[in-house]
């Protein structure tokens, strides 16, 4: 015998959830995510993510994509620079004292010159303990500067740039001595260089001033920088460019969008997007890396930044990038998507569109854990979107591969799972809720209640809330009731009540008060039959899962 869990259509609506099915992604949606559902939710809250997983996933991704770099060359490797050739009558290089260096920076020779540049260098650029601040205690990074401007000795130019560079890779206050120096306006008029190796060292030089921070990003970005970089990639045939001076530019591109607080100005991102769209369609993996990255930078703000990178029209190929399933190029790209669904509805809708959740099923079972943890963030704000959009996630066949990581994932990814899962009851029809029931949700979503994070408590609690009181208006409650029961899930909410989090105290007590207590037992005696026009679904009588 089954028993029925049904839907009535009324003429108020109040009852109806699947009629939300039809609501307009406009002005009705911020209402839909005000209603009873959400509990009090609104996008903000169902769409949390940004600013508090964000920084964690940052922390953990911290290493993929290198702020600064310094070029090391090994003494090994002589000659260093394209201006000499190997002469097998050359003396191997000799050992100076920074005093000799000194001497010879500020000598009216210029062979003395070049000869000493090329000494600080080759120190600077060994592996291990550079001795950047006595060089720059010795004043000899204006004189460095200086030389950048010796357009008649390229050589001095190649090999003071290569010095500056590597003093910018360091510290915070290294990279200040540079550019208290002068040296950034020296470098941008170096990037139009008629020598390539000059042009590569100069924007390798800015892009690691530009990571160093915002303040000098943008102020990279105020000397004019995006007025040579762009228009070396306005060349009809990028391919004109050695692959290491291409995998320069973009990274520096990419240094140029990095950072918040402030993010890079408006005006700026548009000028660099048509570039970044192109370098998209490259086939190098370091650029693509490299541009993902950037891209995944620009998205991580308000919905007015998503959308400026979204109408340059590069989603579709993120997804066709994410299918790919290149192990450096899937983070940034996951990302990047992860990002723009933290926006609007609509913004949303074009990741879906794109195609993007066939890829998913790979995604949230990925040997790399935190891989899974991103897709499994990404679903959480797609089920913070409208039920249309819940039912591409349950189409795409990820609800029960989302019960799956509840049951028996890394606890990181379990977590983005709860709010994935809690997200789709607030937002969800009846049906879909149904749905996720019958895959068997309660049960690991209990178990989770004896976590320490107070706030997934919180959340877990306020969807078996949910839940519950979308049972009771159909006449389910109390079966549902027994399955929690049966599940050990009323000890453990009972258990709660006790919990030093006065939000979890409070949402268990209103739990239990409105659903187990003695005098809501007999509410439940009569179930209602289905309206011809309503939404039918059965509970078994062993309580285990929801059927239709």
């Amino acid at each position: 015998m089954l028993a029925t869990w049904s839907v009535f259509n009324n003429s108020t609506g109040i009852d109806c959830l699947h009629q939300h099915s039809v609501m307009s992604a406009g002005s009705d949606n911020g209402d839909r995510l005000t209603q009873f559902k959400n509990k009090g939710k609104d996008v903000n809250e169902l769409r949390r993510r940004r600013a508090e997983v964000n920084v964690e996933l940052r922390k953990a991704k911290k290493d993929d994509q290198i702020l600064k770099r310094r070029n090391v060359q090994s003494l090994l490797d002589e000659p260093t620079s394209p201006f000499h050739e190997n002469d097998p009558n050359a003396q191997p290089p000799q050992c100076w004292s920074l005093e000799e260096i000194v001497g010879g920076v500020n000598s009216e020779s210029l062979e003395d010159q070049l000869q000493a540049v090329q000494v600080a260098r080759r120190v600077l650029s060994r592996e291990k303990d550079p001795p950047i601040d006595s060089f720059i205690a010795a004043s000899l990074i204006p004189r460095f500067v200086s030389f950048l401007a010796l357009s008649e000795c390229p050589p001095i130019q190649f090999e003071a740039a290569w010095a500056l560079t590597n003093i910018a890779s360091g510290t915070t206050d290294q990279t200040t001595a540079v550019v208290d120096g002068g040296a950034i306006p020296a470098f941008i008029s170096l990037v139009a260089s008629p020598h390539p190796h000059i042009s590569e060292q100069a924007i390798w030089a800015l892009g690691n001033i530009a990571g160093d921070g915002s303040n000098y990003r943008d102020l990279v970005l105020k000397h004019g920088v995006l007025h040579p970089l762009l228009a070396l990639m306005e060349t009809p045939d990028l391919s004109v460019f050695p692959p290491g001076y291409l995998r320069n530019v973009t990274w520096t591109l990419s240094n140029l969008c990095r950072n918040k607080n402030p993010a890079p100005p408006l005006m700026a991102v548009q000028q660099l997007l048509p570039a970044l769209v192109r370098l998209l369609h490259l086939d190098d993996r370091e650029i693509l890396a490299d541009t993902c990255w950037a891209v995944s930078y620009l998205t991580d703000g308000s919905n007015e930044r998503i959308e400026v990178v979204v109408q340059s029209g590069l989603v579709p190929r993120l997804v066709q990038l994410l299918s790919l399933g290149e192990l450096s190029i899937v983070p940034p790209v996951l990302r990047s998507l992860g990002n723009i669904v933290t926006g609007t509805d609509e913004q949303t809708q074009l990741v879906l569109d794109a195609g993007a959740l066939t890829m998913f099923p790979i995604l949230l079972c990925h040997p790399k854990p935190n891989i899974q943890k991103e897709a499994a963030w990404t679903v959480s704000n797609i089920t913070a979107g409208k039920d249309t959009q819940i039912q591409e996630v349950v189409n795409a066949g990820l609800v029960p591969m989302l019960v799956e990581i509840l049951q028996k994932g890394d606890y990181k990814t379990q977590k983005e799972a709860v709010w994935a899962v809690t997200n789709y009851i607030s937002g969800g029809t009846m049906e879909q809720v149904s749905f996720l029931v019958q895959c068997n949700v309660l049960e690991p979503l209990l178990n989770l209640l004896t976590a320490k994070d107070g706030k997934i408590i919180e959340v877990i609690l306020g969807a078996i809330y949910n839940v519950l009181q979308m049972a009771q208006k159909t006449g389910g409650s109390e079966k549902l009731c027994l399955m929690i029961e049966e599940l050990g899930g009323l000890d453990t909410i009972e258990a709660l009540q006790s919990h030093n989090n006065e939000a979890v105290y409070k949402a268990s007590l209103k739990i239990i008060d409105q659903f187990f207590s003695e005098e809501n037992e007999d509410d439940e005696s009569v179930v209602p039959v289905a309206a011809e026009s309503g939404y039918t679904f059965q509970i078994p009588e062993d309580q285990s899962t929801f059927q239709f």
